[in-house]
């Protein structure tokens, strides 16, 4: 794959759309018996980790089901060891060791996110950069790992339940006195989820085309995957990286990220129309689609799930929306709310 994979994304995609069934087909039965291909364990996926502060957590969603939210990961933190119950400020801020810890603690799966870092490190974080949870507008690939370590994320002023930390600028924004988190190596990650629960793990990309640095980022996070010792499946929203481990890491489960998009004009927009339609599936063959919840009656999830995916919804973020969309997916990505048991 090279510079020009985007616009052979845009062709293939019209071709795609007129095969139909056969574009959106997932892998065959036949594939995954012959690799043993495992299925996604039946529990519910915290969303970047159990985290007090971050994805989520907005003004929309304000109200008891998210404080009862906070309330949970923050107290499966401490338990987990992190911080003490009285620190006011984050003590599991989204994507950190901390909010993992504390998803383990609370037995939910966990879905996350990896990246590279300027020194070719695989971190686990979600933006591709520091604005939103850390107030710090460099971006990840700028940035070494030595230096990320210092970058606190939702410092202090920030508070738990807040969606964004404050900017740099803003006064006491950065603070690094006392406890904190940073943005995790993702080797770490897996040291403290330790098979305990099992995990969803994103390949991120900021575009549709394709770069060595992509190719980098797939082979060291499959490197780290081949040697964990516990459950996992991979997704993206690329369909290069869901074809990366059809051809490398067949007996992996693997899933399509999707979204419906409105169609438009140039390469991108007309690019993730036909990625909302599951019209690349046939690239990768996914086991699962991975799709945004309000999603669920398209017919082309609808047709995916009749061809035997998997469907996971995300990111459902109060009983309400879980109860909407739960006739349509078989598994959940949640936060903002805690799941009722059972």
């Amino acid at each position: 794959m090279g510079k020009g994979f985007g616009k052979t994304l845009v062709a293939a995609g019209v071709l795609a759309a007129g095969a139909g069934a056969l574009a959106i087909a997932p892998r065959l039965n036949i594939d995954k018996r012959r690799y043993r291909v495992p299925g996604i364990p039946e529990v519910p996926y915290a969303h970047r980790g159990l985290h007090d502060a971050g994805s989520g957590l907005t003004d929309e969603y304000a109200g008891a089901e998210s404080e009862a939210y906070v309330a949970l990961a923050r107290e499966m933190a401490v338990k987990a060891g992190y911080a003490s119950a009285d620190f006011e400020g984050s003590i599991a801020p989204e994507n950190s060791l901390a909010a993992f810890a504390a998803a383990c603690e609370a037995g939910y799966g966990i879905e996350l996110d990896l990246q590279l870092t300027a020194d070719g490190q695989v971190v686990v974080v979600h933006d591709s950069d520091l604005e939103r949870v850390a107030g710090d507008p460099r971006r990840i690939a700028d940035l070494t790992y030595a230096e990320l370590v210092d970058i606190p994320l939702f410092p202090a002023p920030a508070k738990p339940g807040d969606a964004e930390a404050k900017p740099l600028d803003a006064a006491g924004a950065g603070a690094t006195a006392g406890y904190s988190q940073h943005v995790p190596l993702f080797a770490d990650v897996l040291r403290v989820v330790a098979g305990r629960v099992p995990i969803i793990v994103e390949y991120k990309f900021d575009d549709y085309e394709w770069t060595d640095r992509d190719d980098e980022l797939m082979e060291k996070g499959d490197a780290l995957l081949r040697a964990y010792d516990g459950p996992y499946v991979i997704e993206s929203f690329h369909p290069g990286a869901v074809n990366w481990y059809k051809e490398n890491r067949p007996e992996v489960n693997r899933g399509q990220l999707a979204e419906a998009a409105p169609f438009g004009t140039g390469g991108k927009a007309v690019t993730e129309w036909f990625a909302g339609l599951l019209a690349f599936d046939w690239l990768g063959r996914p086991d699962f689609i991975a799709y945004d919840w309000h999603g669920g009656a398209t017919p082309q999830v609808r047709l995916a799930r009749t061809m035997g995916a998997t469907t996971v919804s995300w990111t459902v973020r109060s009983a309400a929306e879980l109860a909407e969309s739960a006739p349509h997916f078989d598994r959940f990505i949640f936060e903002s709310f805690v799941p009722a048991e059972g």
